[in-house]
C-alpha cells in the first residue's frame, strides 16, 4: 500500500490530480464512520426513532393519531435526538471510574425505563380489559421498540435512547403550536398542522405530546433529569411570550427593561439596541437554545458524569442552539420558501425583530420607527428587507453564529475524549453554518 505522500505525488500524474489528491488527504484526516454520514454512528436508534415515539402517542383514537403523529410522518433533521445519541455515546468513552456513580445511578445504567408507575386502568380511567381501553383498541402499549437493552457497542444506555425520543417529541409539539402561533401555512414542504386539522386540532395535539413527553420523563427515574425536562417544556412557552411581548406596542411602552420606546430619533443611544440585542438572545435561547441545551445536561447526568463534565455539555447545548437560531433567522432573508420547506421572511410580516434586523437598525435610526409598529404599514416590510441588505445584516448575523460555533466547538473538545462520537459531534456543529434549510 503506497505511502499518503507517494500517493499524492502519483495523483498528480493523472488528469484532475489536485481534486485527487484532496479527496486522499481529507480521507487521511477524516474519521472513516464520518465520509458517509455521522448519523451512521447511531443509525439503528435514529431508524427507529419515529417508530418508537408513534408507539409512546398511541391513543386508539385513530384521529388523535393521526394528528399528533403527522409531523412524525416526513423527515425532519431530527438534529436534537441524533445530538443526544451522539453526545451519549461520546460520553461513554468516559471510564466508569472517572465518574461520580452511586449505587443508584449504578443500576440505572442498564435497566430500562419503567413502563408504569402507575396501572394503566388508574391512568386511563378504564379498566384494561375494556373495549373503550385506548390501549386495546390501538393494540399499542407504552412500551416503545428497542429501548429495554443497553447497547454495549455503542454505549447509549435504555434512559438516554428514551430521552433522545422524548426531545422529539417535546420539539414536535412546540412546532404544531408555533406554526398556530404564527400563521403558517407549510411545514416540511407540505401543509403545515393547522392547515391540515385546523387551529384547534393542532394546539390538542401539541397539547397531547406535552402530556405524552411528561409522562415518559417521569419514567427516566432521575429527579433532577424530571426537573430539568420539565422547566424546559416551561422555557419553550415563556420564549414565545416574549416573542409574541416584543411584537406588541403596548408591552414595548410598558417593559423598561426590554426594547424601551424605539424611536427613529437620530439621538437613540446604542446601548437600546444593544439591550434588543440581550432580549433577543435570550428569548432565542428559552425558544430553541433551551431545550438542546437541557437534553444534553440531561444526558450528562444520566451518565453519571462529573459535575464539570455535564456543565460543559449543558454549554455546548447552549452555545449550539444559538447558533441554530440565529442560523434560522439568517434563513429567513436569503432562502426561498420553496428551499426552507416553508414560508420564508415570516418574522417581519409578524413585526418580529431578529438579529439581521437588530444590526441594521444599529447602523440605520430610521429603521426604529418601522420595528415600533411592528413593519404594519404598507411597504415596511420591503424597507425593512432593503435595509438589512444594505447593511449586511445577515452578513453581520453570520460572523455573531460563528462565534457560538466556536464556543460549542471548545465545550466539548474540553470536556470530551477523542472519539469518532465527538468527531460527529464536531461535524454537526460545524454544518449548522452551511445548512440551507
Amino acid at each position: 500500500m503506497l505511502s499518503s505522500g507517494r500517493y499524492i505525488r502519483n495523483c498528480y500524474r493523472h488528469k484532475s490530480s489536485f481534486a485527487v489528491a484532496l479527496n486522499a488527504v481529507s480521507k487521511l484526516v477524516t474519521p472513516r464512520a464520518l465520509l458517509n454520514n455521522p448519523i451512521s454512528l447511531v443509525s439503528n436508534e435514529m431508524n427507529h426513532l419515529a417508530q418508537n415515539i408513534i408507539a409512546l402517542i398511541g391513543t386508539g383514537n385513530p384521529y388523535l393519531d393521526r394528528v399528533s403523529s403527522y409531523y412524525f410522518e416526513t423527515e425532519g433533521k431530527k438534529v436534537r435526538p441524533l445530538l443526544v445519541l451522539l453526545l451519549s455515546r461520546a460520553l461513554s468513552e468516559i471510564p466508569l471510574e472517572q465518574r461520580e456513580l452511586n449505587d443508584t445511578t449504578r443500576k440505572w445504567l442498564k435497566e430500562p425505563p419503567v413502563e408504569s408507575f402507575t396501572p394503566l386502568n388508574i391512568l386511563q380511567g378504564f379498566d384494561k380489559h375494556s373495549k373503550f381501553h385506548p390501549l386495546t383498541q390501538s393494540n399499542i402499549s407504552f412500551k416503545a421498540n428497542n429501548v429495554d437493552t443497553f447497547d454495549k457497542d455503542n454505549g447509549i444506555l435504555p434512559r438516554q435512547r428514551r430521552l433522545a425520543e422524548i426531545v422529539e417529541m417535546i420539539h414536535t409539539a412546540s412546532l404544531l403550536h408555533d406554526d398556530v402561533i404564527d400563521h403558517a401555512d407549510t411545514r416540511r414542504g407540505r401543509p403545515s398542522g393547522n392547515v391540515a386539522f385546523t387551529n384547534k386540532m393542532a394546539v390538542l395535539a401539541g397539547d397531547f405530546l406535552l402530556g405524552r413527553a411528561t409522562v415518559a420523563i417521569s419514567r427516566l427515574q432521575d429527579p433532577q433529569v424530571v426537573e430539568i425536562m420539565s422547566s424546559c417544556i416551561a422555557s419553550l412557552v415563556e420564549g414565545e411570550f416574549m416573542q409574541l411581548h416584543n411584537t406588541e406596542e403596548e408591552s414595548l411602552k410598558e417593559d423598561k427593561n426590554k426594547i424601551q420606546e424605539i424611536t427613529s430619533s437620530k439621538d437613540r443611544t446604542t446601548n437600546e439596541v444593544d439591550e434588543a440585542f440581550d432580549y433577543y438572545l435570550h428569548k432565542s435561547y428559552l425558544k430553541t437554545g433551551s431545550l438542546i441545551a437541557m437534553s444534553l445536561r440531561s444526558t450528562a447526568i444520566l451518565s453519571g458524569v462529573k459535575p464539570d463534565t455535564i456543565e460543559s455539555c449543558y454549554q455546548f447545548g447552549k452555545n449550539l442552539g444559538l447558533c441554530f437560531q440565529l442560523m434560522d433567522d439568517i434563513l429567513d432573508f436569503t432562502t426561498s420558501s420553496k428551499q426552507m420547506g416553508k414560508t420564508t421572511n415570516v418574522d417581519l410580516k409578524l413585526g418580529i425583530s431578529t438579529a439581521p434586523v437588530l444590526f441594521a437598525w444599529k447602523e440605520d435610526p430610521t429603521l426604529g420607527a418601522l420595528i415600533k409598529r411592528n413593519f404594519q404599514n404598507p411597504g415596511d416590510v420591503e424597507t425593512a428587507l432593503k435595509l438589512v441588505k444594505k447593511y449586511d445584516g445577515a452578513e453581520k448575523t453570520y460572523e455573531l453564529a460563528r462565534e457560538y460555533r466556536d464556543k460549542a466547538l471548545g465545550n466539548i473538545r474540553e470536556s470530551l475524549h477523542e472519539s469518532d462520537s465527538r468527531s460527529a459531534l464536531e461535524f454537526l456543529t460545524n454544518s449548522i453554518l452551511t445548512r440551507k434549510k
